[in-house]
């Protein structure tokens, strides 16, 4: 067993070490407008469900090169996004959206994708996502001694592919092979699942 301390690594191979032993982490593809209208969507493996009742979401925003993400300038602004979770039809669009595009491209145009109307917010949903989630941004708290900035969101509206919706009102995640991020450049689908049962106490 190798035991390493973060501290007496480089940042950047500690930080890659971390990105490696907590995967596979599904993508939240994200879209949201600009205070002036202008979209965005960039894709982001730091996301998680914090909450359920009621729904609360969580993704985790740095800087690139030092500034704030469009992203982030945009969720401070309007306090809105769409979370949108890419299958693998959908990954080398979802991929190019990751470029470092200067501020107020729009990735949407950029990767050809068709956008659709939201119900609850104003930023478009990617059309041909298999799951979108509108959200209004609950809080946004910068990690102390990080560059990272969490935005936790509260779920408005769920659009789910019919197909993938089961009777017991479970998404059927093996339809779905949402893709995943691994290490490095690496990414995943979705391998064996099985079920186990929490024992009664």
């Amino acid at each position: 067993m190798l035991t390493l301390a973060p501290n007496d690594m480089p940042m950047r191979d500690a930080g890659r070490l971390l990105l490696s032993i907590v995967a596979p982490r599904p993508i939240a593809w994200v879209s949201t407008l600009s205070a002036g209208g202008k979209p965005n969507l960039a894709p982001f493996s730091f996301f998680n469900a914090v909450a359920s009742n009621p729904p609360v979401v969580m993704i985790s925003i740095g800087q690139r090169k030092g500034q704030n993400k469009d992203t982030l300038r945009n969720v401070q602004e309007t306090g809105e996004f769409v979370l949108q979770l890419v299958n693998e039809a959908l990954a080398e669009a979802m991929n190019l959206t990751s470029g470092d595009w200067e501020y107020g491209a729009n990735e949407f145009e950029l990767a050809k994708l068709e956008t659709a109307p939201s119900l609850e917010v104003k930023p478009p949903r990617v059309a041909n996502a298999p799951v979108a989630m509108e959200a209004r941004v609950s809080q946004i708290i910068p990690v102390t001694g990080t560059a990272a900035t969490l935005v936790l969101g509260r779920i408005m509206r769920y659009h789910v592919r019919a197909d993938l919706l089961r009777l017991n009102g479970l998404v059927d995640a093996v339809a779905l092979q949402p893709i995943m991020r691994l290490g490095g450049e690496e990414y995943t689908t979705l391998g064996r699942v099985f079920e186990m049962t929490r024992p009664k106490v």
